[in-house]
C-alpha cells in the first residue's frame, strides 16, 4: 500500500536556523553550523557553503517549506527566492545551539583574558602576568560577585534569620544608610563574559574590577609619550578652565593648585617618570611615562594651550617588562 507524504516536507538535521518575521509570518532558512557568522563577517562568500538547501521554510524542524503565495505576500510578488534568502540571512535572528553558544563564550573568554594580560602589569616590577594568573584572578572575582548577592541573614542551610524587634528598627535605618553609601562607593564588579558584547568592552570592565579589588597586585601598563611644545608658550600661565557652579562647588584644593603654574608645570604634572627632555630649536621636547587615563586630558590640554602648535605622540601603548 503506497504511503502518501506531503510534497512540501523536507527533513534536515544538524542545522543552524536563521529566523525572520515578516508580514505576520515567521520564515526560516537552514544553514550549516558556524557558517552564518563567517558569511556575515565576510570570511565565507559562497552561499552554497552556507545553506543546507536553498529553500525558505515555515518550520525547518517539521520540514515544512513556505508556500509561494505567503512569500509573495510578505516579500513582494516580484522578489526572487534567492533575494528572500539573502534578506533573511542578513537581517534574521540566528538560533544558536548549546554547543555553539559554549564555544562562542569560550572564544570570547580567551580574547578577554589575552587583552587584559597585555594591558596590566605588576605595579612594582612592571612585569606582565601570565594569562593563567589573570584567568585565576578573574575567576576569584566572579566567585566573590556570586557570594555578594546572597542575603546577609542567610544561614548555611539556606534559611534566613530574623533579628529581635528592638534591633529591627535600628538595623533597617542602618541598612538604609549603608545602601545610600554603597551606591556612591560601589566598586566595579566582574561576573564573567557574555556573548552579546565585544571582547574589548568586556576586557575594560575586567581591568576596572581587577584594579579596584586587587585579587593580585595589578595596575595599568603605562604609556610612553613624546610631548612637544613651543618654548614661547612653556612659561605662560595656565588659562583657568571655565566651570559651572556645581563643578566649582565640588572642586577641592588640589584641583585649584593644579590650575596654577605654567604650561610646563601642568604638562610635567601628567608625567609620572621623565625619560629625557631637551630643547630642539624653538621647541621643547620631553619623553616620559604616563598613565593611560591621563593621555586624553594631556592631549586636550596641550592642544588647547598651544592652539595646535604642540603635539603628543605615542611611542609605546603599553610599557612592560617580560617575565624571565
Amino acid at each position: 500500500m503506497p504511503i502518501n507524504q506531503p510534497s512540501n516536507q523536507i527533513k534536515l538535521t544538524n542545522v543552524s536556523l536563521v529566523r525572520m518575521k515578516k508580514g505576520k509570518k515567521r520564515y526560516e532558512i537552514a544553514c550549516y553550523k558556524n557558517k552564518v557568522l563567517e558569511w556575515r563577517s565576510g570570511v565565507e562568500t559562497d552561499l552554497d557553503n552556507v545553506l543546507q538547501i536553498p529553500s525558505v521554510f515555515l518550520s525547518v524542524s517539521k520540514g515544512q517549506t513556505a508556500p509561494t503565495q505567503d512569500l509573495a505576500k510578505s516579500f513582494g510578488a516580484k522578489t526572487a527566492v534567492n533575494d528572500i534568502i539573502l534578506e533573511i540571512l542578513k537581517k534574521g535572528e540566528l538560533q544558536v545551539g548549546e554547543k555553539e553558544r559554549n564555544a562562542q563564550l569560550d572564544r570570547v573568554h580567551h580574547e578577554v583574558v589575552d587583552i587584559v594580560a597585555g594591558k596590566l602589569v605588576d605595579p612594582l616590577s612592571k612585569r606582565v602576568y601570565t594569562t593563567g594568573m589573570i584567568e585565576k584572578a578573574l575567576a576569584e572575582l566572579s566567585a566573590q560577585g556570586t557570594h555578594a548577592h546572597e542575603p546577609k541573614g542567610a544561614t548555611s542551610t539556606g534559611e534566613t534569620t530574623t533579628p529581635p524587634t528592638g534591633e529591627a528598627d535600628s538595623s533597617v535605618a542602618a541598612n538604609g544608610e549603608a545602601k545610600g553609601k554603597a551606591k556612591d562607593t560601589a566598586l566595579p564588579s566582574w561576573a564573567g563574559v557574555v556573548a552579546t558584547r565585544s571582547a574589548k568592552s568586556q576586557a575594560l570592565d575586567a581591568m576596572k574590577a581587577l584594579i579596584a579589588h586587587q585579587p593580585i597586585p595589578v595596575s595599568r601598563a603605562r604609556m610612553r609619550l613624546r610631548i612637544t611644545c613651543p618654548n614661547t608658550i612653556l612659561k605662560q600661565a595656565v588659562k583657568p578652565a571655565q566651570k559651572t557652579k556645581s563643578t566649582a562647588d565640588e572642586a577641592d584644593v588640589d584641583e585649584e593648585k593644579a590650575t596654577k603654574g605654567t604650561v610646563k608645570d601642568r604638562i610635567m604634572s601628567y608625567i609620572e617618570q621623565v625619560e629625557h627632555q631637551d630643547v630642539l630649536g624653538a621647541d621643547w621636547e620631553v619623553v616620559g611615562f604616563v598613565e593611560p587615563g591621563a593621555f586624553k586630558p594631556l592631549g586636550e590640554f596641550v592642544g588647547a594651550e598651544t592652539k595646535g602648535r604642540g603635539r603628543v605622540e605615542v611611542l609605546d601603548m603599553a610599557v612592560m617588562h617580560e617575565a624571565d
